[in-house]
Protein backbone atom coordinates (compact mmCIF):
# COMPACT_ATOMS: atom_id res chain seq x y z
CA UNK A 1 0.00 0.00 0.00
CA UNK A 2 1.59 3.31 -1.02
CA UNK A 3 2.06 5.87 1.77
CA UNK A 4 -0.57 8.18 0.27
CA UNK A 5 -3.16 5.38 0.36
CA UNK A 6 -2.93 4.87 4.11
CA UNK A 7 -6.29 5.97 5.51
CA UNK A 8 -6.54 8.12 8.65
CA UNK A 9 -6.47 6.01 11.80
CA UNK A 10 -7.59 6.55 15.40
CA UNK A 11 -4.03 6.12 16.67
CA UNK A 12 -2.69 8.65 14.15
CA UNK A 13 -5.39 11.06 15.39
CA UNK A 14 -4.25 10.46 18.98
CA UNK A 15 -0.66 11.18 17.95
CA UNK A 16 -1.72 14.50 16.44
CA UNK A 17 -3.80 15.33 19.53
CA UNK A 18 -0.73 14.74 21.70
CA UNK A 19 1.44 16.93 19.47
CA UNK A 20 3.55 14.15 17.99
CA UNK A 21 5.10 14.63 14.58
CA UNK A 22 3.56 12.01 12.31
CA UNK A 23 6.35 10.76 10.04
CA UNK A 24 5.52 8.34 7.23
CA UNK A 25 6.82 5.44 9.33
CA UNK A 26 4.80 6.47 12.38
CA UNK A 27 1.70 6.80 10.23
CA UNK A 28 2.20 3.23 8.95
CA UNK A 29 2.75 1.88 12.48
CA UNK A 30 -0.28 3.82 13.78
CA UNK A 31 -2.36 2.36 10.95
CA UNK A 32 -1.19 -1.19 11.70
CA UNK A 33 -1.95 -0.77 15.41
CA UNK A 34 -5.37 0.74 14.71
CA UNK A 35 -6.25 -2.21 12.47
CA UNK A 36 -5.03 -4.81 15.00
CA UNK A 37 -7.71 -6.69 16.87
CA UNK A 38 -5.13 -8.75 18.71
CA UNK A 39 -2.23 -7.84 21.00
CA UNK A 40 0.81 -7.82 18.72
CA UNK A 41 4.38 -7.74 19.93
CA UNK A 42 6.99 -5.51 18.27
CA UNK A 43 8.13 -8.21 15.87
CA UNK A 44 4.58 -8.84 14.66
CA UNK A 45 4.04 -5.08 14.28
CA UNK A 46 7.24 -4.95 12.26
CA UNK A 47 6.09 -7.76 9.94
CA UNK A 48 2.75 -6.04 9.35
CA UNK A 49 4.31 -2.60 8.83
CA UNK A 50 6.95 -4.03 6.49
CA UNK A 51 4.18 -5.36 4.25
CA UNK A 52 3.02 -1.75 3.80
CA UNK A 53 6.38 0.01 3.70
CA UNK A 54 9.52 -2.07 3.04
CA UNK A 55 11.71 0.84 4.23
CA UNK A 56 10.63 0.47 7.88
CA UNK A 57 13.27 -0.97 10.20
CA UNK A 58 12.72 -2.98 13.36
CA UNK A 59 14.56 -0.23 15.28
CA UNK A 60 11.99 2.31 14.06
CA UNK A 61 9.16 0.09 15.26
CA UNK A 62 10.79 -0.31 18.69
CA UNK A 63 11.34 3.45 19.03
CA UNK A 64 7.82 4.26 17.86
CA UNK A 65 6.19 1.75 20.20
CA UNK A 66 8.23 3.11 23.12
CA UNK A 67 7.21 6.68 22.20
CA UNK A 68 3.53 5.73 21.85
CA UNK A 69 3.71 4.01 25.24
CA UNK A 70 5.34 7.05 26.88
CA UNK A 71 2.66 9.34 25.42
CA UNK A 72 -0.17 7.11 26.71
CA UNK A 73 -1.28 5.95 23.26
CA UNK A 74 -0.39 2.29 23.82
CA UNK A 75 -0.48 0.01 26.83
CA UNK A 76 2.22 -2.57 27.34
CA UNK A 77 0.93 -5.98 28.39
CA UNK A 78 2.79 -9.02 29.65
CA UNK A 79 0.84 -12.18 28.98
CA UNK A 80 3.81 -14.48 29.53
CA UNK A 81 6.07 -15.88 26.86
CA UNK A 82 8.85 -13.35 27.57
CA UNK A 83 7.54 -10.75 25.14
CA UNK A 84 5.71 -7.50 25.64
CA UNK A 85 2.49 -7.10 23.69
CA UNK A 86 0.57 -3.92 23.04
CA UNK A 87 -2.96 -2.61 22.83
CA UNK A 88 -4.60 0.76 22.35
CA UNK A 89 -5.28 2.76 25.51
CA UNK A 90 -8.76 3.78 24.34
CA UNK A 91 -9.93 0.18 24.35
CA UNK A 92 -12.40 0.58 27.24
CA UNK A 93 -12.83 -1.66 30.27
CA UNK A 94 -12.22 -5.25 29.32
CA UNK A 95 -10.44 -8.31 30.63
CA UNK A 96 -8.07 -10.90 29.18
CA UNK A 97 -8.23 -14.69 29.23
CA UNK A 98 -4.88 -16.12 28.15
CA UNK A 99 -4.52 -19.69 26.92
CA UNK A 100 -1.60 -20.95 29.04
CA UNK A 101 -0.62 -23.44 26.33
CA UNK A 102 -0.75 -21.30 23.17
CA UNK A 103 -0.51 -17.77 24.56
CA UNK A 104 -3.57 -16.68 22.58
CA UNK A 105 -5.50 -13.86 24.22
CA UNK A 106 -9.27 -13.58 24.39
CA UNK A 107 -10.71 -10.22 25.35
CA UNK A 108 -14.03 -10.12 27.12
CA UNK A 109 -16.34 -7.78 28.97
CA UNK A 110 -18.54 -8.82 31.86
CA UNK A 111 -20.93 -6.39 33.54
CA UNK A 112 -21.51 -8.74 36.50
CA UNK A 113 -17.76 -8.93 37.11
CA UNK A 114 -17.50 -5.14 36.78
CA UNK A 115 -20.17 -4.64 39.46
CA UNK A 116 -18.52 -7.20 41.73
CA UNK A 117 -15.11 -5.52 41.42
CA UNK A 118 -16.63 -2.12 42.27
CA UNK A 119 -18.35 -3.64 45.31
CA UNK A 120 -15.10 -5.19 46.50
CA UNK A 121 -13.29 -1.86 46.17
CA UNK A 122 -16.09 -0.03 48.03
CA UNK A 123 -16.10 -2.63 50.81
CA UNK A 124 -12.40 -1.92 51.26
CA UNK A 125 -12.97 1.84 51.28
CA UNK A 126 -12.00 2.63 47.68
CA UNK A 127 -13.63 4.10 44.62
CA UNK A 128 -12.61 1.91 41.68
CA UNK A 129 -10.73 3.97 39.10
CA UNK A 130 -9.68 1.29 36.64
CA UNK A 131 -9.28 -2.46 36.48
CA UNK A 132 -6.80 -4.87 35.01
CA UNK A 133 -7.60 -8.55 35.08
CA UNK A 134 -5.67 -11.27 33.31
CA UNK A 135 -6.84 -14.84 33.67
CA UNK A 136 -4.59 -17.72 32.58
CA UNK A 137 -6.18 -21.06 31.81
CA UNK A 138 -6.13 -24.27 29.82
CA UNK A 139 -8.91 -25.24 27.42
CA UNK A 140 -11.31 -27.82 28.76
CA UNK A 141 -11.27 -31.09 26.89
Amino acid sequence: MPQDDIPPSPIADLCRDKGLKLTDQRRVIAHVLSESDDHPDVEELYRRALAIDPRISIATVYRTVRLFEEKGILLRRDFGGNRARYEKTDHGNHYHLIDAKTGSVIEFEDEVLEVMLRQIAQRMGFDLVTTRLELFGRKLK
